[in-house]
């Protein structure tokens, strides 16, 4: 089976050390290709030049917990960046953008109206651009959609909403805005009921699968705060846990493996249109 990872960090300081051999693990294990979305400017080349030397594909924006020291300036460089390579097969989307509404220093009024001003502009960018989106929604969708609604282009957004964790119809007002909800590591907790449940009545064109590694670590990774205290070191996420964590969405589903690789892939290309020619091009 064929497995896309649309959502996973390996340019992060965890895989400094290993990267080239995390993607070979997660080449092993099935993941084909793996989405990089970079996170602030001075991580901008690195996850291009990344991308393209793992065969990946990437993108480039300023995630809401960098917001705080990010500059007018940074925006600028960003239009240039994205103008710069807007030709590039492996640009597939701007992001990770959104809204954080869950760490206390993002929530501050002055910091909540700087977080929206940022986001407004990189969607705006992104509408201008014709790029899709990756969208971080931490505690923070209706907001979110606000804004989705307000710089909505003429056909629709694409892209996909990171991590979702909201209600059904949190889920199904981004659906008719046009993306995809992204499903990692946190559906595989027992305990994710709320989620779980959302994850397996879907409509099959809904969804995609993701690791955000190396953060949001499966419930075969993760250690409590309990077990932290005592000296057991955090798992690691990596992108070869999407298999697993897949194996979770199928019995949620109800649906056979080889039907869930096959979902992922053809809901990550309708996300993500450059995917298809890069993935055409690897079969080949």
């Amino acid at each position: 089976m064929r497995w896309i990872d649309t959502h996973c960090h390996l340019d992060a300081p965890e895989f400094s050390g290993d990267v080239q051999a995390v993607r070979t693990r997660a080449r092993e294990s099935g993941v084909v290709h793996c989405v990089l979305p970079a996170v602030e400017r001075s991580n901008w080349e690195a996850v291009r030049v990344l991308a393209h030397a793992c065969g990946d594909s990437y993108a480039l924006g300023i995630h809401p917990l960098y917001v705080p020291r990010a500059t007018p300036d940074d925006l600028l460089a960003l239009r240039k960046q994205l103008e710069q390579h807007r030709d590039d097969p492996r640009l597939v989307a701007v992001g990770e953008i959104g809204l954080d509404f869950f760490e206390p220093t993002l929530c501050t009024d002055a910091m909540r109206v700087w977080q929206e001003q940022v986001f407004l502009q990189q969607l705006e960018l992104a509408r201008a651009l014709d790029l899709p989106i990756f969208v971080h929604v931490r505690r923070s969708v209706d907001r979110v959609l606000k804004y989705l609604r307000q710089v909505r282009p003429k056909g629709g957004w694409r892209g996909i909403a990171h991590a979702f964790n909201g209600s059904d119809a949190q889920a199904q007002r981004c659906i008719d805005l046009g993306l995809k909800l992204g499903f990692g590591g946190a559906l595989t907790f027992e305990r994710a009921l709320q989620l779980r449940r959302l994850a397996s009545t879907l409509p099959n064109d809904a969804w995609v699968l993701e690791t955000d590694a190396p953060d949001i670590p499966p419930h075969w990774l993760y250690v409590d705060a309990q077990q932290r205290a005592l000296g057991q070191p955090q798992g690691r996420n990596e992108p070869g846990e999407l298999g697993r964590i897949a194996q979770c969405m199928a019995a949620l589903r109800g649906l056979p493996l080889e039907a869930v690789a096959q979902t992922n892939a053809d809901n990550a290309c309708a996300a993500l249109p450059r995917l298809l020619a890069l993935l055409d091009s690897r079969a080949a």
